[in-house]
């Protein structure tokens, strides 16, 4: 069976890149963009990083900011409406995976009207066209969903979040500037940092990982153990490394899949509204332990990519054992809650392992699993 590897067809990364946006869309001919950003980017002028741009070279847009932390249905639908009524021909997302996550679901169904019910997009849908052309510049150094072909919406009405699939929803421009970063506080930085360890780590050891994707994926967890704590910090050196390290780790985990830390953080996020980093940080060391009998020799290599000495004289319980203790010192570092304690309630259980075991990440996970030791995860960390 042959491997497969989606990437953005151009991406551009460093202090300035934002300076690229505008080139981009005029060297292409298009004449008006759909500004996809949420309320407080706006609020606070990193939207405007962006829009002074467009604003100096004359280039018309449109903002649509009705976008929530976890996007919904509502959102998508309200966003392809105003699109639709715009008269924009391309997107330019600006913010994490919030709003690039809308901007994918606005730009996949404009295209392939027939997904009009945004339920349908859940899994891989057949989509014929690709999205509407979309530029992504990424706010946080977490979700890299300016390089994956995934996207996830909250419903509501079922409290659960569904992920979509789609090689066609790829931006084809990623805009990787740190600068863009820079005002994020010290606890998003934290949990979208902890987001892209995430990332990794489940990219490295699923059952879909091969060696291009472990390249990706070792690198970003180097990376992240090296700059995180300075990006918390605030430390140029420290956006600037992160802003690599999740797009990286994006670059692996889009073409192979996740695991269950993933499947159960979109069930706290859709029943909670948990910020998703904050839950996959709170999950990622426990559920490392469980996996463990099931993924050979790779945590010697997390251990030693997080800079833990000695792995190769360890045992295999030692260098497993010091794999996950390294990924809790880091969520301890910085500032994430070692338990679910203050967020899950014991009658809503049995709802999250089922949603979780349904969930799109689930059969990735190199330990298959069931709906009953999901269930007991949950619980113990509560």
């Amino acid at each position: 069976m042959a491997n497969r590897i989606v990437l953005n067809t151009i991406s551009y990364h460093g202090k300035g890149a934002v300076e690229h946006i505008v080139p981009e869309l005029t060297a292409r001919g298009y004449h008006k963009a759909f500004v996809c950003s949420d309320p407080d980017l706006l609020k606070f002028g990193v939207t405007y990083k962006v829009t002074s741009l467009l604003d100096a070279a004359g280039f018309p847009y449109e903002i649509y900011s009705e976008i929530k932390p976890n996007p919904t249905i509502e959102n998508v639908q309200h966003g392809v409406a105003a699109f639709q009524h715009s008269g924009a021909d391309c997107i330019v997302a600006i913010g994490g995976g919030s709003s690039m996550d809308t901007a994918k679901a606005v730009g996949i169904i404009a295209n392939n009207p027939e997904f009009a019910d945004v339920r349908s997009l859940e899994g891989v849908a057949p989509t014929k066209k690709h999205a509407v052309f979309t530029i992504a510049v990424p706010t946080t150094a977490g979700t890299a969903a300016e390089v994956t072909i995934n996207y996830v919406i909250t419903d509501v009405e079922k409290k659960r979040k569904f992920v979509c699939v789609d090689t066609n929803d790829i931006p084809e421009i990623a805009v990787v500037d740190p600068d863009m970063m820079s005002s994020m506080p010290k606890g998003l930085t934290a949990a979208t940092g902890m987001d892209a360890l995430t990332h990794a780590i489940e990219g490295y050891i699923t059952k879909g990982a091969w060696e291009m994707t472990d390249m990706f994926h070792l690198e970003a967890i180097r990376l992240i153990s090296k700059y995180l704590r300075g990006a918390v910090a605030n430390t140029q050196e420290g956006r600037e490394g992160m802003a690599l390290a999740q797009y990286i780790a994006g670059q692996g985990f889009s073409n192979v899949g996740l695991g269950i830390v993933h499947s159960m953080a979109h069930s706290l996020g859709a029943v909670y509204d948990t910020p998703h980093g904050v839950a996959n940080a709170i999950l990622l060391p426990t559920v490392m332990e469980y996996n463990a009998p099931c993924t050979g020799e790779k945590y010697r290599e997390i251990a030693r990519a997080m800079g833990v000495e000695g792995v190769d004289a360890m045992t295999q319980e030692e260098y497993r054992k010091a794999a996950c203790d390294a990924v809790k010192q880091l969520s301890q570092d910085v500032g994430i809650p070692a338990d679910l304690k203050a967020i899950v309630k014991e009658e809503d259980v049995q709802f999250l392992a089922e949603s979780a075991f349904a969930d799109a990440c689930r059969p990735g996970n190199p330990r298959d699993t069931s709906v009953e030791e999901i269930a007991e995860l949950y619980r113990s960390l509560m």
